[in-house]
Parts: C-alpha cells; sequence; structure tokens
C-alpha cells in the first residue's frame, strides 16, 4: 500500500512559536512538510534556510506557489486579523495561532470579515494532549455520566478555557463570568530562559475565575508562570452526574452500590530494558485503551505530539478528507471569555459573554 503524502503548509512569522512547527516535521518528515516560511528581510530569510533547513521567501504570494495544504499564520497578536483576511481573500485555508485577534472588537470585526468564509482554524492544541485526550473519551463515553463541572489549574486564559468549554460540551453557549487576582510571594526559579539559581521570591498572581453557563460550571485558577515553575502543579477535575476524573483517577459507580476509582494507565516505551523508543505508546482504563498515541516513533512530547495531530487534521481539513479541527468561532468563544476573566478581575464585577456574532 502507497503510504498517504504528508501534510504540506507553509508558515508566515520566522518567531520561536515558527520554528516548533519546523521542528515538529523535522521529527515526523513522512507526515508533516513545510514547503517555506514568509520573512520579512533577506538576511532573516537566509538564517531560517540555514538554521531551520527549509525554504524561506521573502512574500506570500512565494509561498503560495508551493501550493500547500494550507497556511500557518504565525504573528504577533496585533498582525494577525490582518494576516488571516489577506489568506481568506486569496483563498487559502488558514491556521491561525492563538488568539485570532487581540480584543472583543478585533474578534467582532475578524469574524464579520471571515467567519463566513469557512476557511480558518485556529491552533488550539490542548484537548489534543494525550491525557485531555484521554480524559476527554471517558467523559464522552458516559463513565461519569453528564459532564457538570471542570477544575483546571494547568494552563492560562483561551487554554485553559477551551479545556473547560471542551470538557463540559458547551459550545458557544452564554457564560457569566466572575475573578478576582490576589499576590503572594513565591520562588520562580524556572522560566522559559531556564534556570536562575539566584531566584528569590517575589510577588506572583493567582487569578481565580468562576464560569457560570447555566447549570454547568467552570473554576479557573492559574498563578503567574504555573507553566514553568515546578513549585506549582498542574490540576483538573471533572466532576459528573455518576461520578468524577480527579487528574488520572476516574471514579465512578459500576452498579447501584458500589463506587470504583480507577487510575488512566500510561503505557511509555523506553523504560528500563524496553527498546521500542522513548514515547507514550497508550492510555488505558481498566484494560480499554482510550488514548493511542498516532505518533509514537517520533520521540515527541504530549504538547508536540498535541500540535502535530493539529496539523495533520488542519491538513485533511483543507483537502476535504476530514472534519474542522478547531473552528474560528471556538477560538473567539475562548478569547472573548479569557478577556471576561481579565475584565471581571479588574472591576469586581461579573461580566456575561454571550450573544456574539460567531455563537
Amino acid at each position: 500500500m502507497t503510504p498517504p503524502a504528508p501534510t504540506r503548509f507553509a508558515v508566515v512569522g520566522s518567531g520561536w512559536r515558527s520554528e516548533f512547527f519546523v521542528r515538529l516535521a523535522r521529527m515526523a518528515p513522512d507526515r508533516l512538510r513545510v514547503t517555506s516560511v514568509v520573512t520579512r528581510t533577506a538576511g532573516r530569510a537566509e538564517e531560517i534556510t540555514a538554521g531551520w533547513g527549509v525554504p524561506a521567501v521573502l512574500t506570500l504570494g512565494e509561498a503560495l506557489r508551493e501550493q500547500p495544504d494550507f497556511v500557518i499564520a504565525s504573528v504577533p497578536w496585533a498582525a494577525m486579523p490582518d494576516l488571516v483576511r489577506e489568506l481568506v481573500a486569496a483563498g487559502v485555508p488558514v491556521l491561525a495561532e492563538t488568539p485570532p485577534a487581540p480584543d472583543v472588537e478585533g474578534l467582532r470585526s475578524l469574524w464579520h470579515d471571515v467567519g463566513g468564509s469557512g476557511r480558518v482554524q485556529v491552533a488550539e492544541q490542548y484537548l489534543l494532549m494525550p491525557g485531555h485526550a484521554a480524559r476527554l473519551a471517558v467523559v464522552r463515553d458516559g463513565t461519569i455520566g453528564e459532564p457538570t463541572s471542570v477544575q483546571i489549574s494547568s494552563t492560562h486564559m483561551y487554554h485553559a478555557v477551551s479545556l473547560v468549554r471542551g470538557l463540559l460540551g458547551v459550545g458557544t453557549d452564554d457564560v457569566v463570568v466572575n475573578a478576582r487576582e490576589f499576590t503572594a510571594p513565591l520562588l520562580d526559579p524556572l522560566s522559559g530562559a531556564g534556570w536562575d539559581p539566584s531566584a528569590r521570591p517575589r510577588d506572583a498572581t493567582t487569578t481565580l475565575a468562576t464560569l457560570d453557563f447555566g447549570g454547568r460550571t467552570g473554576l479557573y485558577d492559574f498563578t503567574d508562570n504555573q507553566w514553568w515553575n515546578p513549585l506549582r502543579g498542574r490540576r483538573l477535575l471533572v466532576r459528573g452526574t455518576r461520578g468524577e476524573i480527579a487528574d488520572d483517577a476516574v471514579t465512578r459507580l459500576v452498579d447501584p452500590v458500589t463506587p470504583v476509582t480507577s487510575l488512566l494507565s500510561y503505557r511509555r516505551r523506553g523504560i528500563d530494558l524496553n527498546l521500542e523508543g522513548v514515547d507514550l505508546d497508550t492510555i488505558a482504563l481498566d484494560g480499554r485503551v482510550v488514548h493511542r498515541n498516532a505518533w509514537a516513533g517520533t520521540r515527541m512530547s504530549d504538547d508536540d505530539v498535541a500540535v502535530a495531530e493539529l496539523l495533520a487534521r488542519t491538513g485533511a481539513w483543507a483537502r476535504g478528507e476530514g472534519d474542522e479541527p478547531y473552528p474560528l468561532a471556538q477560538a473567539c468563544q475562548d478569547h472573548a471569555i479569557s478577556l471576561a476573566m481579565a475584565e471581571s478581575a479588574r472591576s469586581h464585577a461579573d461580566v456575561r459573554v454571550g450573544g456574539e456574532p460567531w455563537s
């Protein structure tokens, strides 16, 4: 059988996030291929070609000559909406980085201009991370009944909102947001720049927010730099009518009088004398596989796996072979709610998100 052709994509932008996409294509060259990277100067183009090992061009027109399946818009927030408009006007399927516009008015304007085109997806990958994908599968198969609440202390803003909405299954339903900020000293020894052995405790802000979807609720808890800080863990609780998922522990009734708790079991390759490689293989619940790593053999991290899967699904959608991976309407709702959290924290008042044009 002839293997399927790799998903082919171009990237507009030459920052660290663009390099992230290029790195994934290097890790899975039989499935992902970068046709070109668009940057603004000849000097930067030379650096990209030499350092990243992919063609670099100076104009969008040059990039489109290679006929990529889709184009990733990976530029700063302020430049994102106009680039998305330009790509849609050129008839190109688009994968926009998060968020698709900086503020609510920008989201509304972008939706007005391109929302009906059906050409825009957004690079929101968190529901595709293996652990979250396994939890979502358990929720959707009814193991804990109907989901009623999600509590998350992990990632920030629109990413966390995406997880809450996805696990609750609330779509673009109206929501009332109430948020507050609290400050306390915290040692912060690790950041994107690396370890800081001389770090001392400094003030860090924690944002707590409730999201009331009218019968289903979310609780958001995030502390500055929580992604990196090893002194602050990550927690996720999904409660349902017949049980709950607390991180990797699944509690439910197996008959009318018997509650049982089981753990999501991760099979990882490369541990001890296992010579299959260094990857996550499967995640199972009581012997039933609820997630299988489609990128085993690439040595990708969980976040890499999520983004690679998003790229593959975007390629399938762009070629008319699959469903939309993360439509613009969903990403607009995520960011509108995250902006409402910030507004509520400032005003100390409830903020409602509803009646938006993408709803």
